[in-house]
């Protein structure tokens, strides 16, 4: 057991290790950046540990008033996302090794990549509503020069367009909290949610607006529509490590928010049969369906794998959308999945643009046999995101279409029509990877005679190989992570 001050290392070490890569002129090296950067990431997991195995323990800050205190708390929720954030960070980070050789200003790069690790390990200890709030904001701000790191046309308008949307959803989030500042004894997260009926008596429908805009202003960050435009646009321009952790865990931001403002802020007892309910469902759905229609047709690597994301990561807020324990179970296992195949795609995506210049899926004919390491990578999390066992994406998907069936929504047919809509987004995911992955291995023209290999080196395939493994190896056997969730879903619900 570790003493409460404890939660501030794996925080404040990245943070302080971020700002030594900025102004220490002898880490400027390439080989004394590759160590520093790499000594910081596997030393931060290993920092967290205690926290992990710890009981629930709390550490306050400061106070902005008397009901605003600051301060970070441990619970099973944090402890998953943190450790799940930790590990995806720390691999591509050893992944940008390869792929950002030849790239400009790695300096800052890395500053901003290792400082926004500690922001988001405090981000899921945040112990209160303001404290997430001011977490979430400061990690947009460091987030965004990720973005714009090539510092090209696009690359800043790309930029500008993500800061403008997640402004404007954190906007909403913060008009959410104004509005119901006046019914909420507190504003500590609390499993289940600290309001009751009695406090919002003769204020429902206000109640129900701010519960609506937090959903809608933290889906921003995860890629909910009407707000989901930034990903396609910030992807392709992207480096592809810094791709990968937006998708990965950037997104998984705005998903938490969402987890914490309606199972320990509002209540989900205070939203569900309403209309809120109703049309995060239908949000989520409308998303699935949209963005896995828009990867269909997209021809551009990366943008295809961002509407993905944008897919996906509702599959995720339609499971928080059943309020129902096995929904519940779902999302969390499909955070998890996407972080871990979303990643893989990603950084397979990078290795092909870095190996062979080319960004398009039509340019992309018999790349498996030049890369065969690599697309057997995205081929294998492919078949997971797709949902076909023993992948943990199937293990995911079934509990989402359990917790359809089983959840408590007028109208009633949005019980089936979510896993209609399931199925019909595995299709298309199946249409817009796995195509790919048979032109990759088995082009329509042959190739000429002494084609190279072009296979990246053990930096950037090693990272994948692990998420690859691990994406498949907690399908096959998910009882652990299953009981773990299970309980989580009780605590909340």
């Amino acid at each position: 057991m570790v003493q409460a001050w404890y939660l501030l290392i794996p925080v404040f070490f990245p943070v302080l290790s971020g700002l030594c890569l900025a102004f220490f002129r002898p880490l400027d090296g390439v080989r004394a950046r590759k160590a520093a950067v790499t000594s910081v990431l596997i030393l931060n997991m290993l920092l967290l540990v205690p926290v992990l195995l710890s009981p629930e323990m709390e550490l306050h800050l400061f106070s902005l008033s008397d009901r605003l205190p600051v301060f970070l708390r441990t619970d099973l929720t944090g402890k998953c996302f943190a450790a799940l954030m930790a590990l995806v960070w720390c691999l591509a980070g050893i992944y940008s090794f390869g792929y950002m050789e030849h790239e400009k200003h790695l300096r800052r790069y890395y500053s901003f990549y290792v400082t926004t690790l500690g922001v988001l390990m405090a981000l899921c200890f945040a112990g209160s509503v303001i404290t997430y709030y001011m977490l979430y904001e400061l990690m947009t701000l460091l987030t965004v020069p990720l973005v714009m790191h090539t510092m090209e046309k696009d690359a800043v308008a790309a930029g500008i367009k993500y800061l403008i949307y997640s402004i404007l959803g954190a906007s909403l989030v913060l008009l959410a909290v104004f509005m119901l500042a006046r019914f909420v004894p507190t504003f500590s997260f609390v499993p289940g949610g600290v309001l009751t009926e009695e406090m919002v008596s003769g204020h429902e429908t206000l109640m129900l607006i701010a519960a609506f805009l937090t959903i809608l202003g933290f889906g921003t960050k995860a890629g909910m529509f009407p707000l989901h435009g930034w990903l396609p646009t910030a992807h392709p321009v992207a480096p592809a490590p810094a791709s990968a952790v937006l998708s990965g865990i950037i997104t998984k931001a705005g998903v938490l928010g969402v987890i914490r403002m309606v199972f320990f802020f509002i209540g989900p007892d205070m939203i569900r049969g309403t209309w809120v309910q109703t049309a995060f469902m239908a949000l989520t759905l409308f998303t699935i369906f949209s963005g896995s229609l828009l990867a269909y047709q997209e021809d551009l690597f990366k943008k295809r794998l961002a509407y993905s994301s944008v897919s996906q990561v509702s599959y995720v807020l339609f499971g928080l959308s059943t309020l129902h324990p096995l929904g519940f179970v779902g999302s969390m296992l499909h955070v998890c999945a996407h972080s871990l195949i979303k990643d893989t795609l990603f950084m397979s995506a990078g290795a092909v643009i870095h190996r062979t210049g080319k960004t398009r899926v039509s340019e992309l004919e018999g790349i498996g046999r030049q890369m065969p390491g690599v697309m057997w990578c995205f081929t294998l999390v492919s078949v997971g995101l797709v949902g076909i066992p023993p992948c943990l994406g199937f293990v995911s998907k079934w509990y989402l279409a359990q917790g359809s069936l089983n959840s408590v929504i007028q109208p009633g047919f949005f019980t089936w029509l979510g896993p209609v809509i399931l199925l019909i987004s595995a299709l298309l995911t199946a249409g817009y990877l796995l195509s790919l992955s048979i032109h990759a291995f088995f082009p329509r023209t042959p190739l000429p005679a002494g084609y190279q290999k072009l296979e990246p080196g053990a930096g950037m395939l090693v990272p994948m190989l692990v998420l690859t493994f691990l994406s498949i190896a907690l399908g096959i056997y998910p009882t652990p992570i299953l009981n773990l969730l299970t309980g989580l879903a009780g605590t909340v619900l």
